[in-house]
């Protein structure tokens, strides 16, 4: 006796077009208006907030009549003439005041990243006597602004300026001095962080094979540093040159002033409504010089931050 196999019974039909009703498309609309949707109208709204100054800027920069008054958000017609008076008129000395910002900002950086790179190796890898009071000085120092020691520095750059006029007030040696032990605190705090993330068996392993504690810092220390050497660069090139209550102070003669200066006292000595097109092409040229070294060392920006703020 055979069994016949009967056919299997069709599943039943499904619409795949399921109707939703106006109610639920309300509700979804109303949760993503409060999960998601208000963080897109912040982030719109702070964009736009930042990028409504820059977009003035440039168009203040290549405005052809290089005026304030007639300077629009966007502009009609564009030119370059800001940009030529910056190096063809006598009273616009513009290279010679970006050199200045560089050789001012570029010493001061390097040699006050170099000395925090020593001490935070220091206050790293040893334990001697005051080695925690002074992280605490350090510390507390940087909780009060800077421009409340302008008027100490002033008097002393003064009274150093009375035996040693090349480092004195109106010099940029002077004020070298003064951006580089104005950065050691926070470059030294940085660097110590990052340091303590480096495991300490690896000076071990060195110090078995018979390096030196010189050996150990400059071949193997910092290169396992870079990214903490480059953001605390960064740090302090851009608020060396982008400074400008400290540079207006100490440096008054037309040739030994900065850029941010130098383009201050163009407005302030002619019209400034004349001199905004000039103005603002100045401060477009310096921009460029920051985003590229920003640009430059994006990719050791967020390592070096995040590994210098792990142990403290």
């Amino acid at each position: 006796m055979t069994r016949t196999s009967e056919p299997p019974t069709p599943a039943p039909r499904t619409d795949r077009t399921v109707r939703r009703s106006p109610r639920s498309r309300k509700s979804r609309w109303s949760r993503w208006a409060s999960d998601t949707g208000w963080r897109h109208l912040v982030a719109v709204l702070v964009l736009v907030f930042s990028l409504i100054p820059i977009v003035y800027v440039v168009s203040a920069a290549f405005n052809p009549n290089g005026t304030l008054s007639t300077t629009n958000l966007l502009p009609d017609s564009f030119s370059l003439n800001n940009f030529r008076r910056l190096f063809t008129e006598e009273n616009i000395p513009f290279a010679h005041w970006f050199a200045n910002s560089l050789v001012i900002a570029l010493p001061a950086a390097f040699i006050s990243i170099f000395i925090s790179s020593l001490a935070a190796y220091a206050f790293s890898r040893f334990r001697f006597t005051g080695r925690r009071p002074m992280l605490l000085f350090l510390l507390l120092i940087q909780m009060f602004p800077a421009f409340l020691a302008v008027v100490a520095l002033y008097l002393i750059f003064g009274g150093i300026g009375e035996y040693y006029p090349v480092a004195g007030l109106n010099t940029r040696l002077g004020l070298m001095l003064v951006y580089m032990g104005g950065a050691l605190g926070v470059s030294t705090w940085l660097m110590k962080g990052f340091f303590d993330t480096i495991p300490k068996e690896l000076d071990e392993a060195a110090t078995i094979d018979g390096a030196s504690h010189a050996q150990i810092f400059f071949g193997m220390i910092l290169p396992l540093a870079a990214p903490i050497i480059a953001i605390s660069g960064i740090l302090a090139f851009v608020g060396t040159i982008n400074d400008f209550i400290l540079a207006s102070l100490f440096l008054t003669d037309r040739e030994q002033m900065t850029l941010a200066v130098g383009l201050k006292t163009l407005v302030a000595e002619n019209a400034p409504a004349s001199y905004f097109g000039v103005f603002a092409a100045g401060a477009l040229l310096t921009s460029v010089l920051t985003v590229t070294v920003f640009m430059s060392l994006q990719r050791y920006i967020v390592s070096g931050l995040t590994g210098g703020a792990v142990k403290g």
